[in-house]
């Protein structure tokens, strides 16, 4: 096991993390709605659990935990759409692109679970299999309120 990959994988799951916590606030700065404000609010808990437990780990590994967002790509245009969605109060708008951010989040970290396997540890990868099902389950909540609005 390589401890440098070991710490580029970590990185990569704590800038999505960050992703989440920035377009959460985002969004939740934006609506007016109070059940889509805790939804926010819960999805962001999430991401901050899960992004210092990945901090801890990269730091315990003698790197340096990634500090940024991914602002450019995709997850930056989804929360450009959250932000129009919300200014339009369209609430089927915003839990769709709430939940095209969820579908990169869930899908970045079953690419790590399995094409980056070798390059972290067991203990890692049971703490990653962990941080997969909250954040499998976020998505899930996003995907059934965006189902349940008309």
């Amino acid at each position: 096991m390589d401890k440098e990959k070991s710490i580029d994988v970590l990185n990569t799951l704590i800038e999505i993390n960050n992703d989440r916590i920035e377009g959460y606030e985002t969004a939740s700065e934006e609506t007016e709605e109070k059940d889509l404000k805790t939804l926010f609010s819960q999805l962001m808990k999430t991401s901050q659990k899960c992004k210092t437990e990945l901090v801890n780990e990269v730091q315990k590994l003698g790197g340096t935990p990634i500090e940024g967002t991914r602002t450019t790509g995709k997850f930056f245009r989804v929360w450009m759409d959250v932000k129009a969605a919300l200014t339009g109060k369209d609430r089927k708008a915003i839990l769709n692109s709430c939940e095209f951010g969820e579908d990169v989040a869930v899908a970045t970290y079953v690419k790590v679970l399995k094409n980056d396997i070798e390059d972290i540890t067991s203990e890692h990868q049971d703490l990653l299999k962990a941080q997969y099902a909250l954040i499998k389950a976020d998505h899930d909540k996003v995907k059934g309120l965006r189902d349940m609005s008309s």
